[in-house]
């Protein structure tokens, strides 16, 4: 990470994301005000349903989404005195779709989109911006062992989204899909909410030993 804010002049602090007073200190430690948030905060796995504890519930929902609660918490009452800023939230397209083999990654990136959306639409007149970026796969550490049914579509690189996120905060746009077959499905659920949950169905059959696998 410090390499990485070396590179670009910037500053790196170690922060536990689940925590609040961790991203309020990280916050406070910026010596300008906030234009840009960028949360990208994420973990997933592929899991049984049947199996999962609570504890395993809160540290996907501290993680993936109340990361972002709290930054958002602590950065916007300085954007809306000022009357402009802009938030960007790394979600998925599980957030708009799902994530096969996975009930936590798809209620909270869900979760995710639902907070970005419900933001942009409270604030977005006070001058306040907000991207919700949902790619499938994207070559990441994250998916250095594979991206399995994320990857249906292929793996992009990060300067993919880097670029579309950018161009999505110089245009003030909302929503960001890096794999434009995303849009598409997201377009024939919302067509036919029925013959998009049986195709689904039908992908997970065919991934269904892979799920499994990756479940045990």
């Amino acid at each position: 990470m410090k390499d990485v804010a070396d590179k670009i002049n910037g500053t790196a602090i170690t922060t536990d994301v689940t925590k609040e007073e961790d991203v309020k200190k990280m916050i406070n430690a910026c010596e300008h005000d906030i234009d840009i948030y960028c949360s990208n905060v994420g973990i997933g796995a592929y899991e049984d349903f049947l199996k999962l504890s609570n504890e395993q519930w809160r540290k996907m929902i501290d993680t993936n989404l109340m990361s972002h609660i709290y930054g958002v918490r602590h950065v916007l009452q300085q954007m809306l005195d000022r009357g402009s800023g802009h938030f960007v939230f790394t979600a998925s397209a599980a957030g708009l779709l799902s994530q096969l083999g996975s009930v936590t990654y798809s209620v909270t990136k869900h979760a995710v989109v639902s907070l970005a959306e419900w933001l942009k639409i409270t604030y977005g007149k006070d001058g306040i911006g907000v991207s919700c970026i949902c790619p499938q796969a994207v070559r990441t550490a994250m998916t250095a062992q594979g991206a399995g049914v994320a990857g249906i579509d292929g793996m992009i690189e990060p300067e993919v989204v880097a670029n579309d996120t950018l161009e999505a905060i110089e245009n003030d746009q909302f929503l960001v899909t890096p794999h434009k077959q995303v849009r598409e499905y997201i377009q024939f659920k919302a067509a036919d909410y029925e013959g998009w949950i049986e195709g689904m169905q039908k992908l997970q059959d065919s991934f269904i030993e892979e799920i499994n696998s990756a479940i045990k």
